[in-house]
């Protein structure tokens, strides 16, 4: 059991440490490309590394032999319908975040980002469902610091983090998406592949209006490009789902919540990237901020609103 749990547990630092690191390497990549451009080719290469993936966790059929590979990758209805509105809920929000991170650090961008962990719930709450109070202190402590982190001496935000924070939100919508679709049996890796299909296309359709990519830029941007649709999207999607079968799910949910603790190490140890005391101030509440909207409380503390 505790060598499971372990397991686990190795597995979703792992995933969060990829998505902590992936900022800076989406932030490398604005060096040789556009923000469309570049969240239209991690698509694809999510996409292709994504599918091997699906054949592996295939099912036998009854005779335990496997059926063909395109019946394999074949979505169901219910998949197919999940997987487009996931697509576009995640192809806006990473068209958000990836033209934010142009304007502002990766460490920020981790951050701000992570607000998504307390929106969450408090959307929830919108459509129905049961919130717990202490969401409204977590949701004014992510509020605290994401203006310790972003509104600067003249009481304005700079453009890249307000982009970035409407980016959250979209990651927020994302979650409830999927969650809707898989209480009504979608399948969860096919559903994967569908919606980076269809954030390819939203991606590529920016890119077609605003951007003129070529297969030289491309290529000298194949690392970041590499690394944030390999690894980001497609191996620690996977990392994911292994790890939450070893895992309670409010413990994984608190390990993926390093990944913003791990953007600022690695905008600080690859990219040279400095934070002020305030902005440090505010990484610190809004990982509070997550920390304990993911932490049990006894009811009579903060029960159900």
């Amino acid at each position: 059991m505790y060598q499971t749990e372990a397991k686990g547990t190795i597995f979703l630092l792992i995933t969060a440490l990829i998505w902590g690191s992936a900022f800076v390497a989406q932030s490398m990549g604005m060096d040789y490309v556009g923000p469309f451009t570049f969240s239209a080719a991690r698509d694809v290469v999510a996409i292709i590394v994504l599918i091997p993936v699906i054949l592996l966790f295939a099912e036998k059929r009854d005779d335990g032999s496997y059926p063909p590979i395109w019946q394999q990758l074949k979505p169901d209805a219910i998949t197919l319908i999940g997987g487009a509105w996931c697509g576009l809920t995640l192809g806006i929000a990473d068209t958000l975040q990836q033209v934010g991170i142009s304007m502002t650090t990766a460490g920020k961008a981790g951050f701000i980002t992570a607000i998504y962990i307390v929106l969450v719930p408090l959307m929830g709450f919108f459509i129905g469902r049961r919130v717990r109070r202490i969401i409204i202190l977590c949701v004014a402590l992510a509020m605290v610091g994401f203006y310790f982190l972003c509104i600067n001496g003249d009481f304005e935000i700079a453009f890249g983090d307000l982009l970035v924070f409407f980016c959250a939100i979209f990651f927020a919508l994302h979650i409830l998406v999927i969650d809707h679709f898989l209480l009504k049996k979608a399948h969860g890796i096919k559903m994967s592949w569908v919606q980076f299909a269809i954030a390819f296309l939203f991606s590529a359709t920016l890119t077609a209006l605003f951007e003129s990519p070529t297969a030289s830029i491309l290529w000298a941007a194949k690392w970041p490009i590499l690394y944030a649709g390999g690894l980001s999207s497609g191996v620690a999607y996977t990392l994911q789902i292994v790890g939450q079968k070893y895992t309670e799910p409010t413990t994984a949910t608190l390990i993926m919540s390093l990944e913003a603790v791990f953007a600022v190490l690695a905008g600080w140890l690859i990219l040279g990237e400095v934070m002020s005391a305030k902005e440090i101030v505010g990484c610190i509440l809004v990982f509070m901020a997550v920390i304990l909207a993911q932490i049990p409380l006894p009811s009579h503390l903060f029960g159900k609103s």
